[in-house]
């Protein structure tokens, strides 16, 4: 029978959820069900009801304006089976906002909901500033529908490419241990208890630390999965993690080099080469926070001409991309319209471009690379003030050498890898470790500073900068992660397997570090500078991924990875077969891994804020 709602929300409801609960493939009477709502404020029930023999409920509501909607269900002896399902969201996030009147509750939509939201889930539920709040919440459809208990459409469009499908199955069987309320549930519940750590108290929980501590039992867990066979299908064999990966394609969505998130989570990425081709691409993708075109993507035109290892968005929100083979910059605006010429910028005497990056006056600094071949010493950093072309002017240094990568510190300097590429002496010489590299460190002022080189940094390429202004710098053929601290001066140095091949790094909220194999096809997860982000006994520079990082089929060979507003991590599938060299397709989300950042980076990473006004600063 109902249970009356809250006084608040009892007769006054203007809309109704209708729904199902199962468990084990079977409804489930007398289940306590609750509808919340979650926003950056907090937590509040919206209704509760208890489902008839049938497993069937319906709860009338007041809907809010924004923030997250989801449905708790629990049964009626034992509280360690807890079910969820997100049933809508609201304005405030990338994506148009959506309700649905008709929802399933059962394990598969728990796992979809924990993982996506995993974020923005404590104790107290789900909550949490936008736009990250939202667009997580409509990612969990792309995981689980809940209107057809189904995987969702992202999973099943790609379920050849990807273990995710068979991963996500196997997980809502471990679920499905707990309806019975058996001793396999306790074991669910011990074997997703992170060391040190306290025992999940029910199965959302126990996901919960599975996204978290993704690395936790696999084996065990999986044999523990094989016992229940409700989801198929499931997986053949143990994961090396519990890492749930969606790939996304569109047109012209081929080869991309980089990736750059604006302030709503839209995804925006640079396209080496037209699709089967190595012709230049002459097209710009944007993709929403649930991976769909957006803003008329593929963008063409404003002399994008084969875009390179470099994007950066604007104080106005407009966004700067390298056209490496036009030897050229285009710019489009944040709806998408391009703003540059149709040759674009050439100011500056630009030659192969590759990093964009932005400083606190809006300056834009572009990393002048002079390609991948070529003499020792080529390159420049070319400066437009304040985003004016017409005004560039060049900055040359002797530590300059074929320049890769720029980031902006909290200070306003510069920092720039130089990679020292030239790929014909490497294949000449046969040994890479002799490539050499270094850091260069320009001023606020427009002039170089000082220079760090070292055995670790051979060819670097990505680098980023955490919230104490540590630099964090790949060595592609090293392999190596070089940690600089503000001064110059080498914090330490972490090894990665020789096959990585790491081209590039990010940092997220919580000052962890994520790094792009492109040799192995991986993503490798490094313990920060906040060791209090990761698990006892860590220390700086530990590897909190498999030895070999995070993989998936869906992953391909590696150039770049970002963080959003909502915790995912983004890849960029830039080749799929190294010879012949192959343009790789799409790019692969890792769902709820990471820490939330603010987007776009300002410059530093900082975690979006629920106490503050705006969650970001501007």
């Amino acid at each position: 029978m109902d249970v009356p709602a809250p006084a608040s929300a009892a007769g006054a409801g203007t809309d109704a959820v209708h729904g199902t609960v199962t468990g084990a493939g079977k409804p489930l009477g007398e289940a306590r069900v609750t509808l919340f709502t979650g926003t950056r404020s907090g937590v509040r029930e919206l209704g509760r009801t208890t489902t008839d023999a049938h497993g069937s409920f319906r709860i009338p509501y007041a809907e809010p304006a924004d923030g997250v909607l989801y449905v708790e269900a629990t049964p009626a002896q034992g509280r360690r089976l807890r079910l969820r399902s997100v049933v809508g969201f609201g304005a405030g996030g990338g994506v148009p906002r959506r309700t649905e009147s008709t929802v399933t509750v059962d394990e598969l939509t728990t796992v979809a909901t924990t993982y996506a939201l995993a974020q923005f889930s404590d104790g107290r539920g789900i909550t949490g500033p936008s736009p990250g709040l939202q667009n997580a919440a409509a990612t969990s459809f792309g995981l689980a529908d809940p209107v057809t208990a189904r995987p969702g459409e992202a999973v099943r469009a790609d379920s050849a490419n990807s273990e995710t499908l068979a991963t996500l199955n196997t997980l809502a069987n471990l679920v499905s241990l707990c309806v019975a309320d058996s001793p396999r549930c306790e074991d669910l519940l011990r074997l997703a208890t992170p060391r040190g750590g306290t025992m999940p108290a029910d199965t959302v929980q126990a996901v919960l630390g599975l996204v978290h501590r993704p690395t936790l039992s696999p084996g065990v867990l999986y044999a523990l999965s094989r016992t229940a066979r409700v989801f198929a299908p499931a997986l053949t064999a143990a994961p090396t993690a519990w890492v749930l990966a969606l790939r996304h394609t569109a047109a012209d969505l081929y080869a991309p080099g980089r990736i750059a998130f604006d302030a709503k989570g839209n995804v925006w990425a640079s396209n080496n080469w037209l699709p089967g081709t190595r012709s230049p691409s002459p097209f710009v993708t944007v993709l929403d926070p649930t991976g769909r075109p957006t803003l008329g993507s593929p963008i063409g035109g404003g002399g994008m001409k084969g875009g390179a290892w470099g994007l950066a968005i604007d104080h106005d929100g407009s966004v700067w991309a390298p056209s490496y083979g036009g030897d050229a910059m285009s710019k489009y605006s944040s709806a998408g319209i391009p703003l540059s010429p149709p040759t674009g910028w050439k100011n500056g005497g630009l030659v192969k471009p590759q990093g964009v990056a932005v400083d606190q006056r809006g300056n834009v600094w572009i990393a002048n690379s002079y390609g991948l071949k070529g003499a020792p010493g080529a390159g420049s950093v070319v400066v437009y003030p304040h985003g004016d072309p017409s005004k560039a002017f060049t900055i040359e240094d002797k530590s300059f050498n074929h320049p890769f990568a720029i980031q902006i510190d909290g200070q306003g300097r510069a920092w720039v890898t130089n990679s020292h590429l030239s790929f014909a002496a490497v294949m000449e010489t046969k040994r890479p470790e002799q490539v050499g590299g270094s850091v260069t460190v320009v001023g606020p002022d427009f002039k170089p500073i000082m220079s760090t080189s070292g055995s670790s940094l051979q060819a670097p390429l990505g680098l980023a900068l955490d919230s104490r202004g540590n630099a964090w710098v790949v060595g592609f053929f090293s392999r190596a992660v070089t940690r600089i601290r503000p001064d110059g001066t080498v914090a330490g140095t972490y090894r990665l397997p020789k096959t990585v091949f790491p081209w590039s790094v990010a940092v997220d909220g919580r000052d962890r570090v994520w790094v792009a194999g492109f040799g192995n096809s991986s993503v490798s997860l490094l313990c920060g500078a906040d060791t209090t982000a990761c698990p006892p006994g860590t220390t700086t520079g530990t590897v909190m991924s498999p030895e070999q990082g995070f993989r998936n089929k869906a992953i391909q060979h590696l150039t770049a990875v970002q963080i959003d507003p909502s915790g995912n991590a983004w890849v960029a599938n830039n080749w799929s077969k190294i010879l012949p060299p192959t343009g790789g397709v799409g790019l692969v989300e890792l769902i709820g891994v990471a820490a939330p950042v603010c987007t776009p980076l300002t410059p530093l990473p900082r975690r979006p804020s629920a106490a503050a006004a705006n969650s970001c600063p501007r």
